[in-house]
């Protein structure tokens, strides 16, 4: 089995809603979205999985993240943007961009900063 990683950044704010702390309160992070995926074997090439395709499917996810509030945009209008509720937003968006691809998602990290971040797969 090979794992496959590729990572991204975007800077937004967000605030959480119900939180009763500090964080209640609109603030920023530059964020860091790490995404993984496996497969069982290589193409004719020698490759899992390539690279840029996948940089670039995580970019196209992410991007629209990048310098928003994210409690202004959906999901997270509706749906609070904490950290774990990014991973599996992007986890979810990213599996259909590799719908029909030889290879599966394993898991979507989010890092609000170096020292905390959260790891999603589903069950």
């Amino acid at each position: 089995m090979y794992q496959i990683s590729v990572e991204q950044h975007f800077d937004a704010a967000h605030a959480l809603r119900g939180y009763r702390g500090k964080c209640e309160a609109v603030h920023g992070h530059r964020f860091k979205v790490v995404a993984k995926i496996e497969a069982s074997g290589l193409d004719d090439i020698g490759l899992a999985y390539d690279f840029t395709e996948l940089k670039q499917h995580l970019a196209e996810v992410v991007s629209r993240f990048d310098h928003t509030n994210l409690n202004d945009i959906p999901p997270f209008d509706k749906l609070n943007p904490s950290s774990e509720n990014i991973a599996a937003t992007v986890y979810e968006e990213l599996k259909s961009k590799l719908a029909g691809a030889k290879v599966s998602i394993t898991a979507v990290e989010v890092w609000e900063s170096p020292q905390t971040g959260v790891s999603y797969s589903p069950d």
